[in-house]
């Protein structure tokens, strides 16, 4: 069995992991930073770690595409895989604690007011005049898909010891952390109690837009938003007019429909809206890279051994 491992960023640690796996699982390993370093007898390799969405394209030898993302929406277009039967997984599971850090603090900087504070520390103004503040003791937060993110940022949420903790999902239920669980079908009803809305959605048909103007318009006046999920479930221009009205007191996305966010969108200037570049997540926690290459080792495990894999993709739910 031949093994492509695609990352520009593995430690040695990591590299001595996947040898010691491959070599339990019998497989040869080829390390290459970009698809186009992957010798010509790698060509026929049946199992990629990595983006390697060329190779998946082009290859029908390949037979497992392991992705160190948690989402894989880019990978649900007809023609991804010459392969159609190729396994797919990926690293959900990896993410959690970096991704609700930076809700977290993002959560903070709106509710403290920080980010303009720090604003003014740029040009040397320093302001007393400042708007009353915000807290997450107290605070109504919903968080908005319950998964590995969602729930890691609960946990969190709950140190600060807010009001309440409620946990919306596809299946309604959720972990015994939240005060309470609901379908998404129940959305407009928890939206107007809401102080913070936690929002960490894939992409799919049933997520798209879910942040409508109307549901916008449900919250409570002064509340505050953070999305690291996918921009694809906000309504951008709904959003952009609430923020500067005043109904949304603040706003932290962290990825947007258009990607990169384009120098001209009227996202960059709106007020109250903290943008980051879809840095939530990445590799660049040592925490995150480790738990991405043992989930990817565990499973290449299962793999050699005929083993159904802890990690697949469910194409047809997109997560």
């Amino acid at each position: 069995m031949k093994v492509i491992v695609l990352s520009n960023v593995l430690e040695d640690k990591h590299r001595e992991l996947i040898d010691k796996t491959a070599l339990e699982a019998g497989a040869d390993v080829c390390y290459v930073n970009s698809e186009a370093d992957i010798p010509s007898d790698f060509s026929d390799a049946e199992v990629l770690y990595g983006f390697g969405m060329d190779t998946a394209k082009r290859s029908k030898s390949l037979k497992w595409l392991c992705v160190p993302s948690a989402g894989v929406d880019y990978l649900m277009k007809p023609g991804t895989f010459a392969n159609e039967d190729c396994i797919l997984t990926n690293s959900s599971g990896a993410y959690g604690v970096t991704i609700a850090e930076h809700m977290i603090a993002v959560s903070l900087m709106m509710m403290r007011g920080l980010d303009r504070a720090y604003k003014n520390s740029l040009s040397g103004f320093w302001d007393l005049n400042r708007p009353s503040q915000k807290s997450l003791k107290d605070c109504r937060i919903t968080v908005l898909g319950t998964g590995d993110i969602g729930t890691s940022f609960a946990v969190r949420a709950r140190a600060f010891e807010p009001r309440s903790l409620v946990g919306i999902c596809r299946s309604g239920k959720a972990s015994s952390l939240y005060d309470s669980a609901h379908k998404i079908d129940e959305l407009d009803a928890i939206l107007p109690s809401t102080d913070l809305l936690a929002m960490s959605l894939p992409d799919t048909p049933e997520t798209r837009d879910i942040l409508s103007a109307e549901r916008i318009a449900l919250m409570p006046s002064g509340s505050f938003i953070v999305n690291v999920g996918r921009g694809s479930a906000i309504d951008e221009d709904a959003l952009r007019e609430a923020l500067e009205s005043g109904h949304i007191a603040g706003a932290a996305l962290d990825v947007f429909k258009t990607e990169p966010l384009p120098s001209d969108s009227p996202l960059w200037n709106t007020k109250n809206l903290l943008i980051t570049p879809h840095v939530a997540g990445n590799l660049t926690l040592e925490h995150t890279l480790d738990m991405n290459v043992s989930m990817f080792c565990e499973d290449l495990l299962l793999y050699a051994s005929g083993q159904p894999l802890n990690h697949v993709v469910d194409r047809k739910r997109g997560y």
